[in-house]
């Protein structure tokens, strides 16, 4: 199977500066492909991969354009490949542009025949890349494969390579470990209808303090030096907050990759909600002709839902569910919070509070995120039951049994 490795790199001054040109020229040829083809859609025309490549090319041996050439040419060509990949899947008017304030640097190396890795010491281990030459970067763990390709990224004001290695290893069969159904929520991360809670504080008090004042500090700083100088301290203040927010980040991603790992090593198949955490935290502000309501509450429940990582959780809860025979199914998420999961009764008055849930009919007394949870398992079972893997299929019934007389 195809998995990842990510490693620090220890770049010299030289090696970071060219990466960020190496960045710069990739995010320079994405935003100038995706303008020639939303010129050519709107001509009523197409432009596919292979015609920009072949100008990418000829560009590159132009004089006029000679700072193309700086960048290895692999990367640009990836560059294009994955604007393409993008315009299929979304389309051309929806593919956004690469912002040089806003994006991360990343470029990739798709060839492997032009990566090679070996290992300097216990700690350290060397890469090379062409235009690069060796890099170093912290051995954490092995290999483990042959690699695929290669994607540099800066993350959090440091420079990370992630490899696409093939480990060799087949997707695991069915475990056979009972089911269980996840409940994601914003008190607690993860609920599941064993009764356990899983939840963890990813930002600390004084943390959370800080960040609130980088982010004060940020909106009171010039954006600008005079007429044409950045400022600098909106620079350092903006390189404060991105460290702090990798912080948070690793140790969200640290959570997800042990829960769900615990999750699939103890059970055959995992329910979970089929959410859309992008369309939940959607701003309320409206429009100047139709403003919207509670958009301050709006936007706390927006923050509270982000900053517990749903979306990374299931990602990460199908990859390990691979290597551990485990199945993940996703369900509707339509009224698990209101329904009584022993009497069946749906009632928005049952879900008195964050906590708690007491059914209005039965009297079923229960924790609100379990009582959930538990609805999630019933619908993943019927699901599975039907042959169907996700919602949205066909919906299949037994036949039923006949009366005999």
């Amino acid at each position: 199977m195809l998995t990842g490795r990510r490693y620090l790199l220890a770049l010299t001054p030289e090696q970071t500066g060219y990466a960020e040109t190496v960045a710069a020229i990739c995010r320079a040829v994405w935003n100038t492909a995706l303008e020639q083809r939303r010129e050519y859609r709107r001509r009523g025309a197409w432009v596919t991969y292979v015609e920009q490549a072949r100008q990418l090319a000829d560009a590159t041996r132009d004089p006029d354009c000679g700072w193309l050439a700086e960048a290895p040419s692999h990367p640009l060509q990836q560059t294009l490949r994955d604007l393409d990949k993008a315009c299929r899947a979304h389309g051309t008017w929806k593919v956004r542009w690469r912002s040089k304030r806003t994006s991360s640097l990343s470029f990739r190396f798709p060839d492997s025949n032009q990566i090679g890795v070996r290992r300097l010491n216990r700690r350290w281990g060397e890469v090379r890349l062409p235009k690069f030459g060796p890099v170093r970067f912290r051995w954490t763990r092995p290999i483990g494969g042959a690699i695929r390709n290669a994607t540099v990224r800066r993350d959090g004001g440091r420079w990370y390579i992630s490899l696409c290695v093939e480990d060799g290893v087949a997707e695991a069969a069915p475990n056979g470990h009972p089911p269980i159904g996840v409940d994601l929520g914003v008190a607690v991360a993860v609920a599941t209808s064993s009764g356990d809670l899983y939840d963890r504080q990813f930002a600390t008090a004084g943390e959370a303090t800080r960040l609130k004042r980088l982010q004060q500090r940020l909106s009171r700083s010039a954006r600008t030096h005079g007429c044409h100088r950045r400022s600098t301290r909106r620079d350092a203040v903006r390189a404060q907050l991105i460290r702090l927010n990798a912080r948070i980040r690793d140790r969200r991603g640290d959570f997800a990759s042990q829960t769900a790992g615990r999750l699939v090593r103890d059970h055959g198949m995992v329910a979970v909600e089929d959410l859309r955490p992008a369309a939940m935290t959607r701003s309320a502000k409206g429009t100047v002709e139709q403003p919207g309501r509670k958009v301050r509450q709006k936007a706390g429940l927006n923050r509270a839902i982000l900053a517990k990582g749903w979306g990374g959780f299931v990602l990460k809860l199908e990859q390990a569910s691979r290597y551990h025979g485990a199945i993940v199914v996703k369900v509707n998420p339509a009224y698990t919070s209101q329904t009584c999961n022993a009497c069946k009764h749906v009632a928005r008055q049952s879900r008195e509070s964050q906590a708690v849930f007491r059914c209005v009919a039965c009297g079923h007394q229960i924790n609100a995120d379990v009582n959930a949870a538990k609805n999630i398992l019933a619908a993943g079972l019927a699901v599975a039951g039907r042959g169907d893997l996700a919602i949205g299929r066909s919906v299949k019934r037994q036949p039923p049994e006949r009366l005999v007389a």
